[in-house]
This record gives C-alpha cells, sequence and structure tokens, in this order.
C-alpha cells in the first residue's frame, strides 16, 4: 500500500442547490454578500440572526428546504475591517465550522465562500483550513482508518475558476500532507530509516529526484557535526542517521535556484544534557523544518514551475543519549574547516544543518542566482518572542540586500501563513566567535534558549560561522543570499495536527509570485 495518499476528492460546484452534498457550510462576515447563486440561503439565515445573538460568533446550524439536504451551518468570520483583522479569520471560521459539519454526521460537504474582495486569498485560505480538519493522520491511514468525508464540494460562481482553484489546492494540500505524515507521526513510524522510506514512496516516479547517505563513515566525513550528533542513535539500527536530499529541475533555462536545509531530529532527548522535568514530551516534532523541505518539494512535483531548480536537504537524525553521546566540551571541525566547541547537546539541530548548508553553499557557487534557507523548528526562544503562530525569518547581508524576509513575509500574510522578522547582528557573531585557543566557532551557551539573550537571533549565526557562510556576505566577491527560519512557534502544538508552515509562504514567493 502506498504510504503517501493525496488529498480527499474536491468537486466543482457552480449550484448551491446540487442535491449531491448533504450538508452547505457558508463561511462569510456578512449575509448580504449572499447573492445570485446563494440568496436563497439569505432569508432563513436572516431569520435565524434575529432571534441568536450569537449568530456571527460561532457555529450555527439550522434546518431549511431551500436546499435539497435541508442542512446549512453558517460560521462567521466576525468584522473584517480591524486593523488587526487579517485572512487568518476565514481560516478560523472555516476550521469551526467543518467541525461542527462532521459533529452532524456529514459525509459530502459543500463548502460556500461568497465571492468579496476582503481579501485577495481568501478562498485558498479557507478551503485549505477545511482541508486541514479532514487531514487523516498516516497512522491511522496505515491501519485503516477511512477518511473523514468522502469528498468536499467547493462553490464558485466561475467553472474556470473553481477549477484552477481546485488544481491548486490539490498540489498545495499534498504538499502538506508530506508535511504533516514526516512531522506528527510518533518517533519510531518516523525514525530516519522509515523517513527515507516514506520519501521515496511520495517522489515515486515523479520529476524530483531523491538520493540519500546513510553510510556512517561517509557522514562522519562530509558531515562531521551531524556525525557527532548521530553518534548514540548510531548503534541502534532503526535509528541511524541519514541526509536525504531531493532535486527539481524545472523546464527552460534555469534563471533561479533555491537551496533548502531543513532540520530533522525525530526525536530530541537533549542528549547528554537531557531535557529533564517533564520538558522531553514533544519532541517527536523536531523534524518540522526537513519535512517542510520535503512538503514544499511534493507541491513542486506537482505544479512543475519552470526556469526553477531547487536543491533541499533533510537532515534525519536523533539526538539519543548513551554511551556514545557526543558531549559538552568536545571539539568538532565542519565541513567548512571551522573548529566548533559544543556548549550544550540539545543544541543540536544547528549541528546537524551547517554541515549540510555548507553542501548546499558549494553548490550554491556554481549555481543560476541561488538563495540559500535553513528551516528548523529550532529554539523556544522564537516561541517567547513572536508566539506560537508565526514563523521567523533572518537575512544574511545579501539576502537583506534583496529584502527577502519582507517580500517572504508579505507572501505569508496573503495566504495565512504569517512571518515575524528578526535581524542577525553583530552581537549574535561575537557571542558564537570562541574566545579560547581551542576551537573558533561556540556552538551555544549552557542555558535554554528562552534564557539567553536574543536566543533565536544567534543560532542563525552560528550556522552562518560553521558552514563557512561568513566568507560569502556583502564584502565578498562571491556574495551568497542566505535567509534562517525558526518555526518553532509555527509548525503546532503537540499532540495538535501539524500545520504545515511554513511551506505555503514559500511556495507563493518563489513559484506563484515568481511565474
Amino acid at each position: 500500500m502506498p504510504l503517501f495518499k493525496g488529498p480527499i476528492e474536491m468537486l466543482p460546484v457552480l449550484d448551491v442547490k446540487d442535491p449531491t452534498y448533504d450538508l452547505v457550510l457558508v463561511v462569510t462576515d456578512k449575509l448580504e454578500k449572499l447573492t445570485g447563486n446563494l440568496s436563497c440561503l439569505k432569508a432563513p439565515l436572516d431569520n435565524y440572526a434575529k432571534v441568536d445573538h450569537a449568530f456571527d460568533k460561532q457555529p450555527v446550524f439550522i434546518h431549511t428546504d431551500v436546499v435539497p439536504c435541508g442542512r446549512v451551518i453558517f460560521s462567521g468570520t466576525g468584522p473584517l475591517n480591524r486593523d488587526y483583522d487579517d485572512v487568518r479569520r476565514f481560516a478560523d471560521a472555516a476550521k469551526a465550522g467543518i467541525k461542527r459539519a462532521l459533529q452532524a454526521g456529514s459525509r459530502k460537504p459543500l463548502l460556500v465562500r461568497p465571492i468579496d474582495e476582503s481579501f485577495e486569498k481568501a478562498g485558498l485560505v479557507t478551503s485549505l483550513a477545511v482541508l486541514h480538519i479532514l487531514y487523516l493522520p498516516l497512522e491511522l491511514r496505515e491501519v485503516g482508518h477511512g477518511p473523514k468525508v468522502d469528498a468536499l464540494g467547493i462553490w464558485c460562481n466561475n467553472i474556470d475558476r473553481v477549477t484552477t482553484g481546485i488544481a491548486q489546492l490539490n498540489a498545495f494540500e499534498s504538499g502538506r500532507i508530506v508535511t504533516r505524515d514526516i512531522t506528527g507521526s510518533d518517533p519510531e513510524r518516523m525514525a530516519p530509516p522509515r523517513v527515507e522510506e516514506y520519501v521515496r514512496d511520495a517522489f515515486k516516479d515523479s520529476c524530483v529526484q531523491v538520493s540519500v547517505i546513510d553510510d556512517i563513515d561517509k557522514l562522519n566525513k562530509e558531515f562531521p557535526l551531524l556525525g557527532a550528533v548521530n553518534r548514540a542513535a548510531n548503534s541502534v539500527p532503526r535509528h541511524k542517521g541519514r541526509v536525504i536530499f531531493l532535486e527539481y529541475t524545472g523546464s527552460g533555462p534555469i534563471t533561479r535556484t533555491l537551496f533548502l536545509v531543513g532540520k530533522g531530529i525525530t526525536y530530541d532527548t537533549g542528549g547528554a544534557d537531557i531535557k529533564a522535568g517533564g520538558i522531553m514530551a514533544g519532541m517527536s516534532r523536531d523534524k518540522g523544518g526537513a519535512s517542510a523541505v520535503a512538503g514544499f518539494m511534493k507541491i513542486l512535483s506537482i505544479l512543475k514551475p519552470e526556469n526553477l531548480r531547487v536543491v533541499g536537504g533533510m537532515s534525519m537524525v536523533r539526538n539519543s543519549v548513551g554511551e556514545e553521546s557526543y558531549v559538552a566540551d568536545e571539539i568538532v571541525t565542519s565541513r567548512a574547516g571551522k573548529r566548533v566547541r559544543v556548549g550544550n547537546t540539545d543544541a543540536e539541530g544547528r549541528m546537524v544543518m551547517a554541515d549540510v548548508l555548507c553542501r548546499m553553499k558549494e553548490l550554491a557557487l556554481e549555481a543560476v542566482n541561488p538563495h540559500l534557507m535553513t528551516i528548523a523548528t529550532l529554539t523556544g526562544h522564537a516561541v517567547r518572542a513572536m508566539g506560537p503562530a508565526y514563523s521567523i525569518i533572518m537575512d544574511n547581508g545579501p539576502a537583506r540586500q534583496r529584502k527577502t524576509a519582507q517580500e517572504v513575509q508579505a507572501a505569508g500574510d496573503k495566504c495565512g501563513d504569517p512571518f515575524e522578522i528578526s535581524t542577525i547582528r553583530r552581537e549574535d557573531y561575537e557571542f558564537h566567535t570562541d574566545t579560547s585557543d581551542y576551537a573558533e566557532v561556540l556552538q551555544c551557551n549552557n542555558k535554554p534558549s528562552t534564557m539567553t539573550n536574543r536566543g533565536h537571533q544567534g543560532p542563525s549565526a552560528f550556522i552562518i560561522l560553521a558552514s563557512g557562510l561568513d566568507k560569502h556576505g556583502i564584502d565578498s566577491s562571491q556574495p551568497l543570499p542566505y535567509s534562517h527560519l525558526d518555526i518553532a512557534g509555527s509548525a503546532g502544538a503537540h499532540p495538535d495536527i501539524p500545520t504545515a508552515a511554513p511551506i505555503l509562504a514559500l511556495i507563493s514567493h518563489f513559484v506563484i509570485n515568481q511565474a
């Protein structure tokens, strides 16, 4: 049985009275927007609103004969005109509405989002929010659980528009399923060898090429920082680490090249600096960066954008604890030749990405119009600083000149995948410059990131220093744009369904907006 399974069937609908569907779910802010083919819904909903003052504050269920199924759920967004309102109002309402539809026993709901000018991507965001709730985890699929619904109707007033929209939804949701499957599955189901198995299945017979390095000698030689973290897990065959490379090359002359490196810690015990006091639970989600790389590549394999080359690296390692654990005070020489002094084994994410980024840097020097990125559920400080709903992006000098962070943030705002922007400062480089005679780069201090000043900005400076990217800043003859993304807050809280952040923003910026 294939491990990857695509989205549920989505069907275009022009008539809200289509008898195929057993429930109509309406998501909007005002009943006045129910015009044209939707006008039949306005009177019964108006009547209900007169007797329920909570009408626009929570999903309401009414019985009416204006549609063949007799069942309508209205899920209001609330006001959309305040300074702080954004397109996520539609996502919130859609999620609440489809949950109520499932409680009502609907198997073929029809989603209605009246066309308006409120937000450019409101329809996309609404539909993706419904699909998020309808996602069925991989582990449930593997034990025979069927889908939550049989099909989903998507209403629109134009057949070409809805058909195009559904094709895009299928691509986006396929990528989000890959991301959720890898991120959300437990540490044994998605230990590194089984991530490889899943990825090979997801990209079988596709335009994305998969290659894997799993030989321990090769890992230790070519990716020594990753090899140090992998040491304790390597004695357990089912936990052995690997680096998974994915490559997509679009048709036509290549005009842009993107290099993505994702943190793929399948379980983070903290290593020798063990996570004590009950904070280890949920650490199977520490692979959200690598899974986002895979999800991004899955979307590419469907959309097939022209003139674009993308190379993805998934650093899949379990940060185990045992007699082979790497420990604080060790000095490990990185692929870039930098002597790195370990300060805390719980800062393993930056270790497993730095050497893979160094490899990408080597490729980028020969590439057309390159941009490098690291994506990681990296620091608790990111959540403290920006809250649980936002990805953080920070640019090096060449990327800052391109205004990459601002453009990614703008793309994310449109599609409900929001970013906050941080800045890599001189203090971050100073903090990670080792002051002893023994090493050049300090991996980390001895405190959690949440107790460290600039706890989410500093690691980006470490990654730059350890990978040798510091030699390719704005003062270099070969400057390389680089952005670091910390998604510790936005990837989703355990044990909830992962959000698949930040792939929508990245696809919107690097693919959709460039088309």
